[in-house]
């Protein structure tokens, strides 16, 4: 493959054109470095090196003057806006940067096209005049000051000019104004050739530039565009380039510009449609993995997105021994990036305390993480068994030791919203993890660490050379501003191995092999995106650029990689997320169009290959080590909720029981429900506990009833411990709480007004009693804690609170069988025939047992049931006798045998075909 800039370097080689006394101006330093790389292969003898220069180095170099970024114009430009703006409509800074960012762009487009400003401003405040006329006929303040903003646009932008330009400084567009103006001087000045290289879209200073360097013979120009897009008028790629040549003067009487020729010949096109950008990233990786070395030696991976770029660097397949990546890597995506972003976030929101989901970000960060192990673990566990929701500064820096404190003080110590201070404590921070990436030799997170170096002293030394930045959320935004165009440059071979770059690092170069990502509409072309004052009527009449200009600059920079290309593999995403969702780019739909007959096109639809999962249920064959923890759980006692836990899955069972795997507590912000259910549980043993062995009184639970508000706080401070329980969701779960308790308390007081005669006889009694299991050869105990035992009018009643909702049909059975089989069912039934077993002995039967469910107090005592039939309303019985407890202990002892059995595993049960949804 013969490139363009080969092609122009044979043709000045064979001409007398004396090569190292030329000037080359190409779109881009990375042109540069090909072109001289070429140069140095098609000299056959010694030569001195050309000057090479982009564009901006060259327009610079004619102006004489120093460029700025756009922040330390916007920073400059607030200066200006100070002067020239009474004090009373002065904005903050922060407000300011809102609309000036905008603003200064639009300057630099009125500078890059030689817009007279004065007209243009005064026609673009006219146009707001017009817009506000018919309001109403006197103006309010809010619009008269509006209106004045638009007629002092001239004087800020003349303003900022002179600033500038009394430093020697200048932002790009006013750099080329500058270069415009001085061109004729440096033309007649100059006896060495310029030759132009690559060019296309060509802003009103830049041809201003050209032609007067053409007119004066001091300089020529190479486009580069086939002839099939140049005799097409119509074609977006030639619309720039058709402009100059019909145009331009110079081309009215020199010889006819020759295009290329190569777009026509033969092509391997492929378009191919993948889902999701990751789809795209690893399809790359497999695609370079049938390139040979040679192959990739002239390959260019183009990507659309540089939000790729990570992706496709984990998905390159081993082939690839060189790799040279001109994008640099974003410094937002640097693992330092989130822990920065967080602390800002900290101290942007913090007010009494911090938020205890950002301490554990924080302090668990993959950065920290290795330095604060093992306290960082202690701190986590005591906020989630403290229920710590808020952490005060000194409590959280004195949690860890004092090696560690500098660090810590470094994140949490507060900022007191003072930029310079939050600066202090970021590069404190810096230097702490420094000293111990050092000891660990972290190469990788020394160096961009060293980047976020740079930047917070860019930020120091912009805080001190403008005082602008008063508050947290001012710096935070600059923050984001540099970083987001700061990255961390790759080292490489240029001109070696598979080449990775985004769409304008192509500029003027050409690879036989070519891969473009992210061949979808708004991102290739971009499409309308609008960060401008200046409306599109006003962008016309003025001949600045709009989006149409700006597709047709991307449509060129297409076209033009696969002008000599070989092989094109065009990837677009089929699932981009938001809206025109799956569009694929125009540009595509183009090729398809206007196909050359030389062009092989195919199209893919790629999908990745998805494995069957197959859903085989777990089993767990008891070990002799797993029977010797069965007889230890056997011997210390069987709760009823292990029991019900086996009868639901047995594997779960297995975890939590056996292995002892449990969940681990976590920070109720809100208060759970079983929370809830222990502040109600214990509020009545506070209760009820001293009435043990006497009767309920009208006056014991009247006087519960004035007590209900200060022990339902005692105990929410006692199982809740810290968090505030006086405003959102948990202000009304306090109240809820409350209103259980009020609710039962009524119901017991109308028992007794009823006449009914209650004697408490035990209040959460703790209980173990041994059952004889016949197959086991080993002791078994039964345990638990009765909520309450009473006599209720000479009948014991063996009672569970439960603070959901129970209906009686959930404590009813048919058929002793499903007693230990159906959870679902059957739970609550084997709950309270559990704790009837145990208590037998200690009560007298026959006896009453049931739920008292605060959720249906309406339905009373709910009282364990025995039918015959399903939905059979006779011969229910209530009582429950020696007979009935003895058919219930016998599938009791069963369930026991089978959990005890050792050629029984533990088989998980599929719970969504067994119970549903559970």
């Amino acid at each position: 493959m013969r490139s363009f800039i080969k092609a122009v370097l044979e043709e000045l080689l064979t001409s007398e054109e004396n090569i190292s006394n030329s000037i080359f101006i190409l779109p881009s330093k990375r042109a540069g470095s090909f072109l001289l790389n070429e140069l140095s292969k098609l000299s056959g003898k010694n030569i001195f090196s050309p000057s090479v220069y982009s564009i901006e180095e060259f327009t610079e170099n004619i102006s004489g003057l120093t460029p700025v970024d756009n922040t330390i114009s916007l920073f400059e430009f607030y200066d200006v806006y100070k002067q020239l703006t009474p004090k009373e409509q002065l904005e903050e800074f922060e407000t300011f940067t809102a609309w000036a960012q905008s603003l200064i762009h639009d300057f630099n487009e009125i500078d890059r096209y030689l817009i007279d400003h004065k007209s243009f401003f005064d026609y673009l405040s006219g146009i707001q005049d017009v817009n506000h006329w018919y309001l109403q006929e006197e103006k309010t303040e809010l619009i008269n000051n509006y209106l004045l903003f638009w007629h002092k646009l001239p004087e800020y932008y003349e303003g900022l000019q002179e600033r500038l330009l009394s430093q020697g400084k200048a932002y790009q567009g006013l750099i080329y104004r500058k270069a415009s103006e001085h061109i004729k001087e440096y033309t007649a000045q100059q006896d060495r050739n310029h030759i132009f290289l690559g060019f296309n879209a060509l802003n009103t200073a830049e041809q201003n530039i050209l032609q007067e360097m053409l007119e004066q013979e001091k300089a020529e120009v190479h486009w580069d565009i086939d002839e099939v897009f140049l005799r097409d008028k119509e074609h977006q790629t030639s619309m720039f380039i058709n402009e100059y040549l019909k145009q331009w003067p110079y081309y009215k009487n020199s010889p006819v510009f020759k295009p290329g020729s190569t777009y026509k010949e033969e092509k391997d096109i492929e378009i191919i449609g993948v889902p999701k950008n990751i789809g795209q990233a690893k399809y790359l990786g497999e695609l370079l993995s049938e390139f040979d070395p040679e192959k990739l030696k002239n390959t260019a991976v183009v990507l659309g997105q540089e939000d790729l770029l990570l992706p496709v660097l984990n998905s390159l397949p081993n082939n690839i021994s060189q790799l040279n990546i001109t994008m640099g890597f974003p410094l937002k995506n640097a693992p330092l990036s989130s822990l920065f972003d967080k602390l800002f976030q900290i101290h942007l929101h913090s007010t009494s305390g911090y938020y205890y989901k950002d301490v554990i970000e924080v302090i668990n960060h993959p950065v920290l993480h290795d330095l604060l192990m093992p306290y960082s673990a202690q701190v986590i566990g005591k906020i989630n068994k403290e229920n710590i929701v808020y952490l005060k500064e000194k409590e959280l820096i004195s949690s860890f030791p004092e090696k560690l404190q500098p660090l810590i003080m470094a994140c949490f110590e507060s900022w007191q919203n003072n930029s310079q201070l939050a600066i202090e404590k970021l590069g404190e921070l810096i230097q702490q993890i420094k000293a111990k990436l050092k000891e660990s030799k972290d190469s990788l997170g020394l160096e961009f660490l060293y980047q976020f170096h740079i930047l917070f002293n860019k930020l120091e030394n912009l805080n001190s050379d403008y005082p602008h930045i008063k508050s947290i959320k001012s710096l935070y935004g600059f923050y984001k501003e540099i970083m987001a165009t700061q990255s961390l440059d790759f080292q490489g071979r240029p001109f070696q191995g598979l080449q990775l770059m985004g769409m304008l690092e192509s500029r003027a170069l050409d690879f036989e092999n070519v891969i473009i990502t992210s061949l979808n509409e708004g991102v290739l072309p971009s499409g309308k995106s609008s960060n401008s004052f200046i409306p599109y009527d006003l962008k016309k009449a003025y001949n600045l650029p709009t989006y149409r200009e700006k597709d047709a600059v991307y449509t060129y920079h297409f076209y033009r990689l696969l002008q000599r290309a070989k092989n094109v593999y065009l990837l677009y995403n089929t699932e981009p997320d938001g809206l025109n969702s799956g569009e694929k780019s125009r540009f595509l739909t183009q090729l398809e169009i206007e196909k050359q007959p030389a062009h092989q096109l195919r199209k893919k639809l790629i999908s990745p290959s998805v494995p069957a999962v197959t859903g085989k249920l777990k089993e767990v064959a008891k070990t002799p080590e797993i029977m010797e923890k069965l007889k230890s759980l056997a011997e210390s006692g069987f709760s009823p909720s292990a029991l019900t836990t086996y009868i639901r899955n047995p594997l779960d069972f297995y975890y939590q029981y056996v292995l002892g795997v449990r969940e681990q507590d976590e920070v109720e912000e809100t208060v759970a429900y079983n929370t809830l259910g222990t502040v109600i549980h214990d509020s009545l043993e506070n209760f009820y506990k001293p009435l043990e062995g006497k009767l309920l009184t009208e006056t014991d639970v009247k006087g519960f009833l004035k007590q209900v508000p200060e022990e339902i706080a005692s105990q929410f401070a006692k199982s809740y411990t810290k968090a505030p329980m006086d405003r959102g969701k948990n202000l009304l779960i306090f109240e809820v709480a409350k209103r259980y308790l009020k609710n039962f308390l009524e119901l017991e007081l109308e028992r007794l007004k009823n006449g009914e005669k209650v004697e408490i006889l035990q209040i959460e009694t703790g209980l173990k009693e041994e059952i004889s299991v016949e197959e086991l050869d080993f002791r078994v105990y039964l345990r638990g804690k009765v909520d309450r035992v009473e006599n209720a009018n000479g009948i014991t009643r063996i009672i569970d609170y439960k603070t959901g909702k129970v209906g009686q049909n959930q404590i009813e059975i048919v058929d002793w069988d499903s007693i230990s089989t159906d959870y679902d069912k059957y739970s609550k039934s084997f709950q309270v025939l559990t704790y009837t077993s145990m208590i037998s002995k200690k009560v007298k039967l026959p006896a009453e047992a049931g739920i008292i469910s605060f959720k249906n107090l309406k339905g009373g005592f709910l009282k364990f049931t025995k039918k015959d039939k399903p939905g059979h309303t006779k011969n229910k019985i209530t009582e429950i006798d020696t007979e009935m407890l003895g058919d219930f202990q016998a599938e009791l002892k069963k369930l026991i045998a089978e959990i005890c059995d050792p050629e029984v595993a533990f088989c998980e049960k599929d719970l969504k075909k067994t119970y549903g949804n559970y």
